[in-house]
């Protein structure tokens, strides 16, 4: 008598991107990085403190507040709302890669900061992050006249001087969000910027070096896009492929600062936005930088490098001298 041993449905990979993600037949997930989360509190090597707020229980929507050790009570700060990178499918504001980033940033740009832990796809597709995040910035914008649930951002957020900022797929929300204001305008924040850290953009059409060495670097980045995006809008869908916005220009800040890095498979990309944006007659005034010999989002791993010290000071002069 000869037994077969049938493999459990759960167990059933059914999509799988190497290093970052499995998918199981069942629906649930096992994600391979950014799992390892750190607790709030205050940070020994900067002295910023931070907590964890609520923001929807209906959809389990929270942020992580972080203030510099300068605060004074008599001294509003500059907001930054903070949207994580991962391509929408990994990590969190509470990672052991973003938690110490964003105490760093918080110090070195004088601000308060709200890092948003939205829902993260597959199980959530697109746009579900995409709405968390706007939810998220009603919320700050709840805060203005000192009558918001938190008071942090009560007592000491300048809402006059609000910034949105993300880094890869963050980035991506970022833009998306500058849009979305431009043509929706919230009550009580003013935006005076959005800053693009790497963005995860894409499309169908290779460009630049997609076409020849990063041909397979594409065809593996673009499969987060497409893990999260069920859709048949596929790569050119507006929200991944800017260029196919009719929107794109409605970005309702005077002020960008884009950043790319020179190894970065993303960086013709952010170049292609540049491009776009200018030729096709944006308003505002948008401002680049672009790290030499240097990957994507290398400065979450490393805050101390030349690269990371000056991309970190064009963010805190980009904040802290908005007029």
């Amino acid at each position: 008598m000869s037994l077969t041993f049938e493999t459990p449905k759960s167990d059933e990979i059914v999509h799988e991107i190497v290093g970052f993600i499995r998918v199981y037949k069942d629906g649930h997930c096992e994600r391979l990085v950014g799992t390892n989360k750190l607790p709030a509190g205050i940070d020994s090597s900067t002295g910023v403190e931070s907590k964890d707020v609520v923001i929807s229980p209906e959809t389990n929507l929270s942020a992580r507040i972080y203030i510099p050790k300068t605060v004074t009570a008599d001294r509003k700060l500059p907001v930054l709302i903070y949207i994580h990178g991962g391509g929408f499918i990994v990590e969190s504001t509470t990672s052991s890669d973003y938690h110490p980033t964003l105490n760093y940033l918080t110090a070195g740009s004088n601000v308060i900061t709200v890092s948003v832990d939205y829902r993260l796809g597959p199980e959530n597709p697109v746009p579900a992050g995409y709405n968390d995040c706007w939810e998220a910035i009603h919320w700050v914008a709840s805060h203005d006249t000192g009558g918001g649930p938190d008071p942090w951002l009560n007592n000491i957020g300048d809402f006059q001087k609000v910034f949105f900022a993300g880094d890869s797929a963050g980035a991506n929300i970022v833009h998306s969000m500058g849009v979305r204001f431009g043509l929706d305008p919230i009550a009580g924040i003013n935006l005076k910027g959005v800053l693009l850290l790497h963005p995860y953009f894409g499309g169908v059409v290779a460009i630049g070096s997609e076409r020849e060495k990063g041909k397979e670097m594409k065809a593996f980045t673009d499969q987060f896009w497409n893990l999260v995006n069920p859709s048949v809008t596929g790569l050119d869908d507006p929200l991944f492929n800017p260029e196919k916005d009719p929107r794109m220009l409605g970005v309702g800040c005077s002020r960008i600062l884009l950043c790319v890095a020179e190894l970065d498979s993303f960086r013709d990309r952010g170049l292609l936005y540049k491009e776009m944006m200018e030729k096709k007659g944006w308003p505002g005034k948008l401002e680049m930088l672009e790290s030499k010999g240097e990957d994507h989002v290398f400065f979450l791993f490393d805050h101390t490098s030349e690269n990371a010290r000056i991309l970190f000071d064009t963010i805190c002069t980009f904040i802290n001298h908005s007029g």
